[in-house]
């Protein structure tokens, strides 16, 4: 495990990878440890992940019991983000050398976990937003779109810093990297029983 004072410099150099700049690149640790040890960020986002599976949950449960107890709806968000966070990983794992970033991969995916970790506390206003304020779904619906957004194009400038190809490329794995965790996630819902019925139309 990172120390606290190494988990602030990866979260640094993750941060400064998001705002463009490539000296943040040489704040991560890529060796194997740093590889396996930045799936700490994990544990650092779960105080986030957490609040935002609440009010998942709290929202799900409402809905006549059809997915569960609340326990069970849990434990199943939890288990879909793990997969969301990792799978694309994975696949990363396998192209990887194919499309010509096999020299990258492991500074891709140092990165990838530390901004990620960053990411699900950007998205954080909105999670806590939807617990606290439920009516507002309109306004909740806004915030988490703008985070979205926001994560998306500070994802993409990590990706192109972490590869250091060139725009180009950097786009093609970041749109396959989002493309394979949309997927996953929307695999993992319905295979857990976590899709919305569909609505019997009233005649």
């Amino acid at each position: 495990m990172p120390s606290a004072e190494n988990i602030q410099q990866y979260l640094t150099g993750a941060w400064r990878m998001m705002m463009g700049k490539a000296d943040g690149l040489r704040l991560l640790d890529l060796s194997a440890d740093g590889f396996w040890n930045s799936f700490f960020a994990m544990v650092i986002a779960l105080p986030a992940l957490i609040v935002g599976w609440v009010g998942v949950t709290n929202e799900l449960s409402a809905l006549s019991g059809a997915f569960g107890s609340k326990l069970s709806i849990l434990v199943r968000l939890a288990v879909i983000d793990l997969a969301t966070w990792v799978v694309p990983l994975v696949a990363l794992a396998a192209v990887a050398s194919r499309v010509g970033i096999g020299d990258r991969f492991v500074a891709l995916v140092v990165a990838s976990n530390w901004a990620s970790a960053l990411f699900v506390w950007i998205m954080l206003p909105a999670s806590l937003m939807g617990l606290i304020w439920p009516a507002a779904s309109d306004t909740n619906s806004v915030v988490s779109l703008f985070l979205f957004v926001l994560s998306m194009v500070l994802s993409w400038r990590m990706t192109n810093v972490a590869i250091g190809r060139g725009p180009a490329l950097a786009s093609a794995v970041f749109i396959g990297m989002f493309l394979v965790s949309l997927a996953t996630l929307l695999i993992m819902q319905s295979a857990l029983g976590l899709t919305a019925p569909a609505q019997v139309p009233v005649e």
